[in-house]
């Protein structure tokens, strides 16, 4: 049976779903004004191989992933723009749609936008209110009553007085308490137009807490299997969601809760202050996709992940093994030369007996929370029999249970040739005379607000090892 472990009892559980057979997951997605960086492809990559491993299991998933399209550095970063909410966030859900796919992500059954489910929002804060957990304040905006919830401090496992205690930021005027959180804030004349919605409280936009109550319980119903996200989710952003959800519809709002680990770099917490922060498109510039999702899965989740050139390259040496050890037993079907790794899982899953000698042990080790690791290890022990003689039949395995995990896709053959290198050492490097060009077009694109090309040159530079940083003198650049 599967076991997960459950961040609100702090302890691995059978997972039993509400409905025998089918799971509702909901997990907390991009806020789309930006590149997206490896602490997202995590959340990406340990979700998508949980709904593999879900499917391949026999359950039906439905899983919803959100997209946050309404909050403030959003708005802040169009009007610098000189471009509408709409096209900033529409163009950044393109190219975080180019990375996920990269990555082998498949994609979610639903990926609502928040700014679809406003009218959903505010029924919720009025139900909120109704039950005496929301109020009006003197500033235009209706905040929860942290107080008047039992319950909250139950996923981060403090108590209010813990929580307050550990406050340093001065409560504002209008609220009651430090710790209250806002579920309507109240327009402003500087403000665009688009990021405003009539209200029963005025004018105004949504909290980013209430967005995900209300999309996850409009979609999957009033209580989840599931609810998933990164571990600085956990607080406030988890608690808060159980406080409102809880508190407006009067049930349990997620039976099991997932929290994958941090992302460090060399050790380091990863922050643009530090100058250790990497976006997606920066690191499949220096590493094959696959080999990205590699070094992500020999990590458990729930462990910190420790990114580093030095284990991107043990994860490519250790995925050119598998490959190595199918190359003398080519799939029967053409499996493709770039792109995403295997998918389907529920397919792949399909075709193992799952009582056999290596299937057996995979299986308890993604049925023990989610193990990769070891089940990782079975595949490199049935590579080395492959190795020392294995039969076609064993090879079928061992890319059946690759495929589970989203791994071992592609033709062996190709891959050994391009040694599943990077796109920086397949393409070559760009001149500066090439690069002082495509910042000049840039610029114009950015006068003439055509910021999808814009964007699209960024990105092509990034793609080619050149970080642009637009400054008030100008852009300036360097190679990475």
């Amino acid at each position: 049976m599967l076991r997960i472990y459950n961040s609100l009892s702090r302890r691995k559980e059978d997972f039993v779903p509400i409905e025998p057979g089918r799971v509702r997951m909901y997990v907390c997605g991009m806020t789309v004004y930006d590149y997206c960086h490896v602490g997202h492809a995590r959340v990406l990559v340990v979700f998508d191989m949980v709904s593999r491993w879900l499917r391949a299991s026999g359950l039906q998933v439905r899983y919803v992933r959100n997209i946050t399209d309404i909050d403030d550095k959003i708005i802040r970063r169009a009007v610098e723009n000189g471009e509408t909410v709409r096209e900033l966030t529409g163009r950044f859900i393109a190219l975080m749609h180019e990375d996920a796919d990269a990555l082998g992500v498949e994609r979610p059954e639903h990926e609502p936008r928040a700014t679809d489910f406003v009218p959903q929002m505010l029924s919720m804060i009025g139900k909120l209110e109704a039950n005496g957990l929301a109020y009006r304040a003197s500033d235009g905006d209706v905040n929860f009553a942290v107080r008047a919830f039992a319950g909250y401090g139950k996923l981060s496992g403090k108590s209010l007085d813990d929580l307050r205690a550990g406050e340093r930021v001065a409560v504002a005027d209008a609220k009651q308490d430090p710790l209250d959180f806002v579920l309507w804030k109240a327009a402003k004349e500087d403000e665009p137009e688009e990021v405003k919605w009539a209200s029963p409280y005025g004018a105004g936009r949504p909290g980013w807490h209430i967005e995900c109550s209300a999309m996850s319980t409009s979609l999957l119903g009033e209580t989840l299997d599931i609810h998933g996200g990164g571990a600085d989710l956990q607080f406030p952003h988890h608690e808060n969601e159980i406080a409102q959800s809880e508190g407006a519809l009067g049930c349990t709002f997620a039976r099991v809760w997932m929290h994958n680990g941090f992302v460090r770099v060399d050790d380091e917490k990863m922050s643009k202050s530090l100058g250790n922060f990497f976006t997606i498109r920066e690191v499949l510039r220096k590493f094959d996709p696959e080999v990205v999702r590699m070094f992500m899965l020999r990590a458990h989740y729930r462990s910190p992940l420790n990114y580093a050139d030095v284990h991107l390259e043990d994860a490519r040496i250790a995925l050119l093994r598998l490959y190595n050890a199918l190359g003398d037993h080519p799939a029967g079907g053409v499996a493709p030369e770039h792109g995403a790794p295997a998918r389907d899982a529920a397919a792949q899953a399909g075709a193992i007996d799952w009582s056999g000698r290596w299937a057996a042990r995979f299986r308890a080790a993604m049925d023990d929370d989610f193990n990769t690791p070891v089940a990782l290890s079975v595949l490199f022990e049935m590579a080395s029999e492959l190795n020392r003689g294995g039969d076609a039949g064993l090879a079928n395995e061992l890319r059946a249970m690759g495929g589970v995990l989203g791994l071992l896709g592609r033709d062996p053959e190709i891959v050994r040739r391009s040694g599943l290198l990077g796109s920086d050492a397949q393409s070559g490097a760009i001149d500066d005379s090439r690069v002082q060009a495509l910042i000049d077009e840039r610029v114009q694109a950015k006068r003439a607000k055509d910021y999808a090309r814009a964007d699209t040159i960024r990105a092509e530079l990034l793609a080619a090892g050149i970080v642009l940083e637009d400054t008030p003198g100008g852009t300036v650049w360097r190679r990475a």
